[in-house]
Formats: structure tokens, sequence, C-alpha cells
């Protein structure tokens, strides 16, 4: 039965992140490279979304853990940004990623560290605190990998309990955990092409864009024809790939001088979930051809921040 929507969007992520970032003139392999530039932010790809969302002047709740000695740093890094921070104590360090820009190449290398294992209250306590966190959202996104320590049951449960409150719901997980929340029908899912072949292999070549097209074309086929879901394909600097509800569509991506993309994917993923639940709630906008408007200008929505994050130094953020 559904619950009367609140103004929130719900940004669930279970591995937070203490993210460094480090700009250096030209990176040497194998030789000591100094950075004389460089930050150190809040991120995972919950928190991510829900900053974007934030500095667009939307309200954000994000839903995460933090554990351990790095927890208070980790919720001092998160003030100021505006968005609504709900966490439950882990028992578990916080993980940190490393980016390093090398300005001469023009590129960024991410180094990823894996999460410690939650405590086994964690879960608990994170599903209470969705509960509560559910009637005041109008939307949830559910993102990124979890930490060890949770149950391949969790993500269904809130993928479940978000279609029965009759809220939006958009995934930008992979693999086991996307499948699994199929039956809850999300509007949209969401991974970029990393993501989406490491969840539905091509049997061709990645790299026969032919094959490749006709391969996203039967998935998203398939997750319209199964689930009523939307497909939306992210592959970094080249065209976003998207189901329309009749075929697969493509919108160009618009060429820049990338600074630091980390975070793009998820400023697209902001961008995206709210223009289709402003678009979705205009009077006579909420299915049919109409819905194929409101995906396409969704999308660009989605680029466009998409491009702003990659212009900044600071992940997850346009501003």
């Amino acid at each position: 039965m559904s619950l009367p929507a609140g103004d929130a969007f719900l940004c669930v992520c279970l591995n937070p992140v203490i993210q460094k970032t480090l700009v250096f003139p030209r990176l040497v392999p194998g030789e000591v490279n100094r950075s004389a530039e460089h930050r150190v932010d809040a991120s995972g790809k919950g928190l991510n979304v829900a900053r974007v969302l934030a500095q667009t002047g939307r309200r954000a709740i994000h839903l995460t853990q933090a554990g351990g000695r790095n927890r208070d740093w980790f919720l001092s890094l998160c003030a100021g940004d505006g968005v609504e921070l709900r966490t439950v104590d882990s028992g578990s360090e916080i993980r940190f990623c490393y980016t390093a820009i090398d300005r001469e190449a023009g590129n960024a290398t991410e180094l990823v560290e894996e999460a410690a294992p939650v405590g086994p209250a964690t879960e608990a306590a994170i599903l209470e605190a969705f509960k509560a966190a559910l009637p005041e959202s109008r939307a949830v996104i559910l993102s990124g990998t979890k930490a060890a320590g949770f149950s391949p049951a969790l993500l269904p449960e809130l993928a479940r309990k978000t279609r029965e409150a009759g809220r939006l719901l958009v995934l930008d997980i992979k693999g086991a955990d996307l499948l699994a929340c199929l039956p809850s029908e999300p509007l949209v899912v969401k991974p970029n092409l990393q993501e989406f072949l490491a969840t539905w292999p091509c049997p061709a070549s990645s790299s026969d864009q032919a094959a490749l097209w006709g391969h996203a074309a039967s998935v998203g086929r398939e997750l319209f024809e199964g689930h009523g879901s939307h497909l939306v394909l992210t592959r970094g600097s080249q065209s976003t790939w998207y189901w329309d509800g009749r075929d697969l569509a493509e919108l160009p991506v618009q060429v820049l001088k990338a600074l630091n993309p980390t975070g793009s994917g998820d400023a697209f993923t902001a961008g995206l979930t709210a223009s289709l639940a402003e678009g979705l709630a205009s009077p006579g906008r909420a299915s049919g051809a109409s819905l194929v408007a409101v995906l396409a200008a969704a999308v660009a929505e989605g680029s466009r921040l998409g491009g702003l994050n990659a212009l900044k130094l600071r992940p997850g953020s346009i501003l």
C-alpha cells in the first residue's frame, strides 16, 4: 500500500569512503611523485549522489554505516554539505580510496580499498533507519557495492519496501545485488559499462560496438518487458545508451577537458533521478509517449550534471 510521499531523495550506499585526491603535474610509475595540490573528502557513491542533489537545492537524505576510529572524521567531512546524514554504527573502520590525477596525461587513476566487514547488528539497524526515512522520501536510490558482513537479502528487502511504499526506485548497483532487486520493478537500472558487462556479459567482444549495441538493446528489452524497468547505460566519455520503452536510444556526451571524473556517474544519477521524479509528478506525464519524453530529459540532465562534476577537483560535486 502506497504511503503519502515526502519531499526527500533517499540515497542509500552501504560502503562509505574517505577519499584522498592528489594532483601531479606528471605521474611517473616506479618513481617518487610529490603532490602540492590535494584534498580529503567524505565520499562513496550514495554520499556523492546526495551531495549533488543538495547542491541543486533539493532535499537529500544519505543512509550509510560509519564506525571505527575515523567515524568522527568522516562525519565532520560531511558537515556543511547540506545533506541529512543518517548513520548507524557499524563497529568497522571506514575505508580509504585514492584518486591520482596526472595533469600532463589528462587522466585519473583510482586506488580502491575493500571495506572491512560490518558488525553483526549493523544490518538490522540499517533496515530500521531505512523504514524511518522512507515516509520522508519521494524517491529511493540504491548505489554501489555493499561492505562485507551484510547479507544478500538486505538490498532486495530495501527495494521491496520502496515498491510497497509507492516510491520511485533507481538502482545504481551491479551483479547479484542488482538482479535480486529487479522483482521490485525499479523504474531505472543505471550501471556504467563495466558494471553492465559484469552483470550481463556480452557474448561477443565488448570492443565490437555493433555487437555491444545489440546486446544492450536485448537486455534493455528484457528489463522493460520483464520488470517495467528502463536501462540507462553510461559509458564514460562515450554516448549514453538508454531504453526509452520502445527501442535503445542514444544521447551524445559533450566532450570536456575533465579534471576529475570521480563521482561523475553519481552526479549523473542525481540529475537523472531528480528530473524523473519531478517530470513524472507533472500532470499528464505518467505513462506512454509522455514517459519517453520525461526519460529523455532526465538522461540529458544526468549527463549535464555528470559533466559539471568532471570539471571539479572535488568528487561528487558540481559547485
